[in-house]
């Protein structure tokens, strides 16, 4: 279970890129997801050192946004059979706090200042 929320912690936000639909129902129906390896370290960091972690679901090529979730579960050891793909790391536990299709468009007034400020998408 996340940790309470601390304050004077930041608050992280990810953009969480999937490279299907599938992936993203799985998350919604089980409460779970799944990351390279690669993401783990990056994650648990901010997970461990942030007020809390807000995850922002995209579907590759879809120039949607799918949703949020709040991360509710430093990632583990433990690998689900649920994505049947090899390259994922460890389950960790997300809350999904809106579960809807919202086009890209909507959001390229906000710029990422750590990625040259282009859009956020």
């Amino acid at each position: 279970k996340s940790p309470s929320p601390r304050q004077n912690m930041p608050v992280r936000y990810f953009i969480m890129k999937s490279s299907n639909l599938q992936n993203i129902d799985i998350s919604q129906q089980k409460g779970i997801w799944s990351t390279t390896p690669s993401n783990e370290r990056k994650l648990n960091g901010a997970f461990w050192e942030s007020s809390v972690v807000y995850l922002i679901f995209s579907v590759q090529g879809s120039g949607c946004f799918q949703g949020f979730a709040r991360m509710d579960s430093a990632i583990g050891c433990e690998k689900s059979q649920d994505w049947g793909s090899a390259g994922f790391g460890g389950v960790f536990k997300v809350d999904w706090i809106r579960k809807e299709s919202i086009p890209f468009q909507f959001a390229h007034h906000l710029l990422n200042p750590w990625n040259d400020s282009k859009k956020v998408q």
